[in-house]
């Protein structure tokens, strides 16, 4: 880099190269802010060497500095987009994401998001599916339920144009758990009347278990929607979504409570319920009067 009266100019280049080895050396003797530092120097050495903030960010990971680790690689991927290399761009972001996950939902959150825009921009559908499923259950996990349902209607209309039926199905399930914990039935009830336009969705299981889940959520039965979420289509879901089933009330805590000879009844049989029927037709066979 030093100039002199045969050298004009500092050579960026051959420095940034000597800079990498030295981060190398650095890294393989666990001197990780030296190392740092010298991966550093070498993007401002070779600005066009976009990898060098990655790496200077993985650095800084392995020093547990996770907030100027994502930093870094963020600087990195807006690189790899102005260099014309978008998918690089999105891997780093996911890369970040999975750093921060643990520590900042909310900034894995918007990782994921941006990842999952390169990849759509790009048409890489699916690799764009990948990352919305990730900030989805990070939402849900985060109660950020509003945004939630947003985000898991956004993969359900990207699985619908790539012809993905099924898989439609399991997010307007999980789209109504949400709504249903929003306390939005009406949201609910929409969610799955729309699904109806979904080839095969009408006459599925998904769609059988579905109404009788809100049936039993307006008739405030808690026993019916409790049997619903605790069946394996619901059970065996991703596991922030189970969880929604598994602990969703009705308002009011309704569970319907059964008459107590309803519960004598069940456990003498068929018989004992036989008679106190005909007890009960004897008792107003007089007339109401």
């Amino acid at each position: 880099l030093k100039t002199g009266f045969l050298k004009w100019k500092p050579d960026y280049d051959s420095a940034a190269t000597e800079y990498g080895k030295a981060a190398v050396a650095f890294k393989n003797a666990k001197q990780f802010d030296q190392a740092r530092e010298a991966c550093l120097r070498e993007a401002e050495a070779h600005e066009n060497n976009k990898a060098a903030y990655e790496q200077a960010g993985m650095m800084l990971k392995e020093m547990q500095r996770l907030p100027e680790a994502v930093q870094l690689i963020e600087k990195a991927s807006m690189m790899y987009l102005e260099n014309g290399t978008p998918d690089t761009a999105a891997i780093a972001l996911e890369r970040a994401g999975k750093l921060i996950e643990n520590v900042s939902p909310e900034k894995a959150v918007q990782l994921y998001q941006q990842a999952a825009s390169v990849f759509e921009n790009e048409e890489r559908l699916r690799q764009a599916l990948e990352m919305l499923g990730k900030a989805s259950r990070l939402l849900v996990r985060g109660r950020r339920l509003d945004e939630a349902a947003l985000s898991l209607q956004k993969e359900k209309s990207i699985y619908k144009e790539i012809e993905n039926y099924p898989t439609c199905y399991k997010k307007t399930i999980a789209q109504v758990l949400v709504h249903l914990h929003r306390n939005d039935y009406v949201a609910a009830e929409r969610c799955v009347r729309e699904s109806y336009s979904i080839p095969g969705f009408n006459g599925s299981e998904d769609c059988a278990a579905l109404e009788q889940l809100l049936e039993g959520y307006d008739q405030q039965d808690q026993d019916q929607v409790s049997e619903v979420c605790n069946s394996p289509l619901f059970k065996y879901m991703d596991n922030d979504y189970a969880k929604l089933g598994l602990t969703l009330v009705v308002p009011g805590g309704g569970i319907k409570k059964k008459s107590p000879n309803a519960a004598q009844d069940k456990a003498r049989g068929p018989a004992a319920m036989g008679s106190h029927a005909d007890e009960e037709e004897d008792e107003y066979s007089g007339g109401l009067c």
